[in-house]
């Protein structure tokens, strides 16, 4: 039986998503689907695709700068529909005053810069899952 919490990774470069599955799933273990997307928009499809198996989207962590919709929009668009949802920003760039809106609207609970601390990531990724 496969596990009914999920981790969404989503990044249009696909050897982030696959380095940060990597360490996500050699770190937290089995008791997580860890799902990827390579756009915003296939996130957003990929929760809603979850939801219809009956697996619940617990932690999305996204890229911000991404063709189509950026990160901030796809976000604050995940914890409307899901408010429940922790979310984790890594980036290598952003607009600090779009951070500072995202961080003050809620919709935001961490942000890493890339490259990433992996041993940072997953412990504050454990710390969001204790509240989910």
């Amino acid at each position: 039986m496969s596990p009914e919490k999920a981790i969404l990774l989503v990044d249009d470069e696909a050897i982030i998503l696959l380095a940060m599955r990597r360490e996500l799933r050699s770190e937290l273990g089995p008791s997580f689907r860890y799902e990827i997307a390579t756009s915003a928009e296939e996130g957003l499809a990929v929760i809603d695709e979850l939801a219809t198996d009956g697996v619940r989207v617990v932690l999305v962590i996204s890229d911000w700068l991404m063709p189509g919709m950026k990160g901030d929009e796809f976000v604050v668009r995940v914890r409307e529909i899901h408010p429940d949802v922790r979310t984790v920003m890594v980036s290598g760039q952003i607009d600090e005053d779009q951070l500072d809106k995202l961080k003050a609207s809620g919709a935001l609970d961490s942000f890493f810069l890339k490259p990433w601390d992996p041993v940072r990531l997953v412990s504050e990724c454990r710390r969001l899952l204790a509240e989910a």
